[in-house]
């Protein structure tokens, strides 16, 4: 049975936040000292953080447009579907069950878990219970509301954000740094490793980083006034992100030497010492702790809207189309997404598995906004809001998307490859299991019950 709407709850501020949240996780805490060391220039390292803040905003400035299209709950799920058809769209879904999103979930709170170990010492198997039994608690609190839980995701957002401008202001304002650490600015030094492979790892990191500007469409079905809403969010949100990776690479680099950061995990910890001194790990600690259980949160609510759409359209266990009568949330998806992604934690660490669907996921989101052009060419409608300068915008997005695809295949052929393949095994599951329950095609609105 898959009756029942999806309540519009969520407006500007936890729609930003939800964007905010999703991006800013760890990835600001561990790849500013690897981006550093491999590209030995300050300037190129500011180069890449704005070269991926400007593809994140031309990507989120085309979402904009497809969610306002299509504001249905979904996301690239629905755009995809829209564009190429049901099949191309179940892939994207497979892939996005089978390893990405239960696997990032899994990867954050079995990081979360390490970082409380450090505060409270204990036994592996301890710490996967504990990353599991947070994944319960915020399984639950997304079940019982949406509002809950965007809320959380805006306490710990601005919580977050916060202490690294107080990081930012502290370390630039007691002078506790040294500004020769930015010298040689523009030249890399003699003993730089290739610049191919530099870029290479730069970019990356900095994609990372950034990552998850994508998801919030999915929760589309939910945000009031959607096509006003959704790209006002999205460029207020990669605005802050960007402004706050910048200043937080160069406070890191101003307290503490490259030279002298041995691994990407010290350098944040050891900016912290410097700042807080001895107490500086725990302190540490506590704001990676809350950052994670901040995006973890806005995974469980985003992410599960994706099989919501597919068990909707009868490519995915109908029971999952659910809508629960009394807090109007997808909760039978949720559930899925929290017990996989405890599953992962319980069986190990998955860092490895999420490698080989980096180059595919970036291959998908490469391809929905391509979609944007086959969209507008079906349709002469003119929708709420349009994408600017385009076909500027979606051209320049998919230019570095394109580098990037080659960087990653470059680096890691054998994962990429490996990706490629265990995604495309979604299409014998599609067209043998799924394809005679798929349902007639309908008009998006009736087909979703967005009313």
């Amino acid at each position: 049975m898959t009756t029942g709407n999806l309540r519009r709850q969520l407006g500007i501020w936890p729609t930003t936040a939800m964007v905010i949240s999703g991006m800013i996780a760890v990835g600001i805490f561990l790849v500013p000292a690897g981006m550093a060391k491999s590209l030995g220039s300050p300037l190129l390292l500011l180069v890449i953080w704005l070269a991926m803040a400007g593809m994140a905003l031309c990507g989120s400035l085309c979402f904009g447009e497809l969610a306002s299209r299509f504001p249905h709950a979904g996301g690239g799920y629905v755009y995809l579907r829209e564009a190429y058809g049901t099949p191309t769209a179940f892939l994207y879904g497979w892939m996005s069950l089978m390893v990405l999103d239960p696997g990032i979930t899994a990867t954050l709170a079995t990081g979360m878990a390490s970082y409380a170990g450090h505060i409270f010492p204990m036994e592996p198997v301890a710490m996967k219970l504990v990353a599991i039994a947070v994944l319960a608690v915020l399984t639950g609190v997304n079940i019982y509301g949406v509002r809950i839980g965007a809320w959380i995701i805006v306490l710990l957002t601005v919580f977050k954000v916060g202490v690294l401008a107080v990081i930012s202001l502290l370390g630039f304002g007691l002078g506790l740094g040294d500004w020769s650490n930015f010298t040689p600015f523009v030249a890399r030094p003699a003993d730089s490793g290739p610049l191919f492979g530099a870029l290479a790892g730069g970019i990356v990191g900095a994609f990372f980083a950034f990552a998850g500007w994508w998801d919030l469409n999915k929760v589309a079905g939910e945000i009031k006034d959607p096509a006003r809403t959704l790209p006002r969010a999205l460029l207020l949100a990669v605005g802050i992100v960007a402004l706050t990776y910048i200043t937080t690479s160069a406070v890191f680099m101003y307290l503490v030497p490259v030279s002298q950061v041995t691994s990407d995990e010290t350098f944040a910890a050891q900016a912290g010492e410097v700042l807080f001194g001895r107490s500086g790990g725990i302190l540490f600690s506590s704001v990676v702790i809350l950052s994670i259980v901040g995006s973890l949160t806005g995974l469980l609510l985003m992410a599960p809207r994706v099989y919501f759409a597919m068990a909707r359209d009868g490519v995915f266990l109908r029971f999952a189309g659910s809508v629960h009568p009394a807090f109007g949330t997808p909760y039978r998806a949720i559930a899925i997404q929290g017990g996989l992604a405890s599953l992962l934690v319980w069986l190990g660490t998955f860092s490895q598995i999420l490698d080989y669907f980096i180059f595919v996921a970036v291959l998908f989101i490469a391809l929905t906004v391509a979609g944007l052009f086959v969209v507008r060419r079906r349709s002469a409608e003119t929708p709420p809001y349009r994408t600017p300068f385009y076909p500027v915008t979606p051209v320049l997005f998919l230019i570095l998307a394109a580098v990037l695809l080659v960087l990653l295949f470059g680096n890691s052929p054998v994962q990429a490859l490996l990706g490629v393949g265990v995604t495309v095994l979604g299409i014998p599951v599609y067209f043998l299991v799924f394809r005679n329950q798929t349902s007639q095609q309908r008009p998006s609105g009736e087909a979703h019950g967005m009313d």
